[in-house]
């Protein structure tokens, strides 16, 4: 090969080879958007803007939190996807996403087509409240007390289809036991309706219990996670509780849209390990009842593959339409 060709081919070499981290080496040059498909105020929304605070830190700008609740995120999700792939656009991913993807016939995009992963950023677990004053003091006992009354009595959660909703269904065939599921608007709701005894017990997230737990007022009987929980570290899982093969985990992580430059994505993603590491971030964390866990893009995509899967089967088994 004559020494001009060579000449060319190493220039062109060098100046790809200079390309490729170019993308990281300017990125971010203004403020970055993370869309929620939920609304302010909720631990999503909280947690995300500690994660957000902390990156805009150490990138040198502003990662802005931008709330667009809807059914099933759809409407966040395609503010994201109709974005420039250029890692200014994120989104929040979440188990519910799954739960959507199994939900619905036809989604308007493909999360694992369209979905750049990036990492998954904390997971947290479902809690079976009652009322304190009710004679059930573990899970056994609700269990067995609505073996040998069936159809008696009633769960509450929130709407059909969420996280909640479905894993008192995933209860139900896992402890084989025949309990109504009663759909409210909102968690206060369901409290109002368990201190009444309305319903007598309640599937939630931590946070929506707390004050009435720390008051007395209702009583935590287990947690839907493999392994308790940091944050509870002497309320047993379901499984430890007697509902063995029981096991719910809610988990949000991070995405950008189909196209986004791998370069953004690393840097984004090793940022965030960086940021999910910190002490301070952690113990915020786990004071709202949820655990820092950040993964690869790899590891967040098998899990939203499996959560689709798992979802999918418990909506079947509960005879919910699909929409």
């Amino acid at each position: 090969m004559k020494g001009p060709n060579v000449l060319r081919i190493v220039a062109a070499l060098v100046a790809a080879m200079a390309a490729m981290p170019a993308n990281a080496q300017t990125y971010p040059d203004h403020p970055v958007k993370i869309v929620l498909p939920f609304g302010a105020g909720g631990v999503a929304d909280v947690s995300s803007r500690i994660i957000a605070d902390k990156l805009g830190e150490r990138l040198g700008q502003r990662f802005v939190i931008e709330n667009m609740p809807g059914a099933g995120g759809i409407s966040a999700a395609q503010t994201v996807l109709a974005a420039p792939p250029n890692g200014y656009t994120l989104g929040l991913v979440t188990n519910g996403t799954a739960i959507s993807a199994a939900l619905f016939n036809r989604l308007p995009f493909d999360p694992t087509v369209d979905f750049e992963m990036i990492s998954t950023l904390a997971s947290f677990d479902l809690v079976f409240a009652v009322n304190a004053a009710s004679p059930y003091k573990t899970l056994v006992d609700f269990v067995t007390a609505a073996k040998v009354s069936p159809g008696k009595l009633n769960v509450g959660t929130v709407n059909i289809g969420g996280t909640q909703n479905l894993g008192a269904e995933l209860l139900k065939s896992a402890a084989g036991i025949d309990v109504q599921v009663v759909p409210f608007r909102n968690s206060p709701e369901i409290v109002v309706g368990l201190l009444r005894d309305d319903v007598q017990m309640m599937v939630d997230f931590p946070a929506a219990v707390k004050g009435q737990v720390d008051d007395g007022k209702l009583r935590l009987l287990a947690t839907s996670g493999p392994k308790r929980s940091p944050s509870m570290p002497n309320l047993v899982t379901a499984a430890e509780g007697g509902v063995k093969g029981y096991e719910v985990t809610s988990w949000n992580g991070m995405f950008a849209p189909r196209g986004t430059p791998s370069s953004i994505i690393a840097l984004i993603n090793a940022t965030l390990r960086e940021v999910l590491a910190l002490p301070d971030v952690k113990q915020r964390l786990l004071e709202l009842g949820i655990e820092a866990r950040p993964s690869s893009p790899e590891e967040l995509m098998a899990l939203f593959k499996a959560d689709v899967r798992k979802w999918d089967k418990v909506i079947i088994n509960a005879g919910i339409e699909k929409k």
